[in-house]
């Protein structure tokens, strides 16, 4: 590449000779004036309005017009003796990160080269210092006449430079945005995601100028006598008329150009049932393939549907019948369950019965018990009783004998 500027980086005390190269290319197609009549091209004479002749370039010079349209000559003299640090020099004077910088300020980009074996390592260090801290620099610098500002960035194994707008030649977007109020629905936004979820994203390098391509089409068939290709017309865009609608249209179209990948959810449903269409009959192709020839793709065809039609009825079959033997499974181990659970209940019913008579019963015996206990001491007492009398009576007779 060709250099269109030598100077060097100041970094602090560091001085880095470079040399500046365009990072970019025009590929656009250019036109040259001709006369219609006979194709002759048109030229551009630069006269002098005094004399009412043409000059040649060595005879041109630039200068200032003023507001009363004086004119001010400037000659290279005058500007070479600029007073500015930078008329050779990109001067670094702040580091930033890079989402300081706005895109509206990018211009021009240049890449910078190191000059000489002596650059190579002031050059890689300014690289490197770069790539870690992940920050750019700007610096200023001085260009066809006028000093700039630029931004510097590593990339690859390369510094470049973009050239910068000066913070007072980005105008404000005053009336750019619309003035009544306007509200944007949720499901509007919904749709918006979506849409751009299934444009998804794309290689820049799979780009490129389609327009350029056509131009340089038509300019071969000229070129060969032919007639140009005809191009499609531009497609009348369509007035919008419900904006939830045209969103939907936008994310169905794109999921279509893309071959159906999506993000929606799949839904299952219920086919309904279709009546086959008529049987069409086969055009005739001149005769060169044989009435055979047909006949065996038919019949090839028919046993291909049967067997897929035989093996659709076995898998049905075998399903079925894994469904039918699930079911069976599940109701034998149910009914199980089932008489487990009664015979549970009834051993329970059957304790706590025995254990019911068993308490009756004790309870029975107790006063039993306590009955023969009470007769047996009554008993006790009259033998008690009656033994005192007889010894009474025997004590009486004696005493009367």
């Amino acid at each position: 590449m060709r250099s269109i500027w030598n100077g060097a980086i100041s970094f602090g005390l560091v001085s880095i000779p470079v040399k500046l190269m365009n990072a970019t290319e025009s590929h656009a197609v250019s036109f040259r004036q001709i006369h219609t009549e006979d194709g002759g091209r048109i030229r551009y004479r630069k006269v002098c309005e005094l004399e009412d002749r043409e000059v040649s370039q060595a005879e041109i010079g630039k200068a200032y017009e003023d507001a009363d349209g004086s004119m001010i000559p400037i000659t290279d003299e005058d500007l070479s003796h600029l007073p500015i640090p930078t008329a050779r020099t990109i001067e670094i004077v702040a580091f930033v990160p890079r989402e300081r910088i706005d895109p509206l300020q990018m211009g021009t980009a240049y890449y910078l080269a190191a000059s000489g074996a002596p650059a190579a390592k002031p050059y890689t260090l300014l690289r490197e210092a770069l790539g870690r801290s992940d920050r750019v620099a700007i610096a200023k610098f001085a260009l066809r006449g006028r000093e700039r500002l630029g931004m510097l960035r590593v990339s690859g194994d390369a510094i470049v430079m973009h050239g910068l707008l000066w913070p007072d030649e980005v105008r404000t977007p005053e009336g750019v945005a619309p003035d009544a109020g306007v509200t944007v629905r949720e499901q509007e936004l919904d749709l918006a995601d979506a849409l751009m979820d299934t444009l998804g994203e794309i290689d820049l390098d799979d780009l490129h100028d389609e327009y350029r391509e056509a131009l340089e089409e038509v300019i071969a068939a000229k070129a060969a006598g032919e007639a140009p290709p005809e191009a499609p017309g531009p497609a009348e865009p369509g007035k919008v008329l419900d904006l939830m609608a045209a969103l939907e249209s936008s994310v169905r179209a794109a999921r279509e150009s893309r071959g159906g990948e999506g993000t929606g959810t799949a839904e299952v449903r219920t086919l309904e049932r279709r009546e086959r269409p008529a049987r069409r009959t086969p055009k005739e192709t001149g005769g060169k393939k044989s009435t055979s020839t047909a006949a065996g793709k038919t019949a090839a065809g028919k046993t291909q549907a049967r067997k897929s039609t035989s093996a659709a009825r076995k898998s049905t079959a075998e399903t079925d019948e894994k469904t039918a033997k699930s079911a069976k499974t599940a109701h034998a181990a149910h009914t199980a369950k089932t008489a487990q659970t009664a015979k549970s209940a009834k051993t329970a019913k059957t304790a706590q019965t025995a254990k019911t008579a068993k308490t009756a019963q004790t309870a029975q015996k107790t006063p039993d018990r306590s009955t023969a206990r009470k007769t047996a001491a009554k008993a006790t007492a009259g033998s008690t009783a009656g033994k005192g009398a007889a010894k009474k009576t025997a004590s009486s007779r004696r005493r009367g004998a």
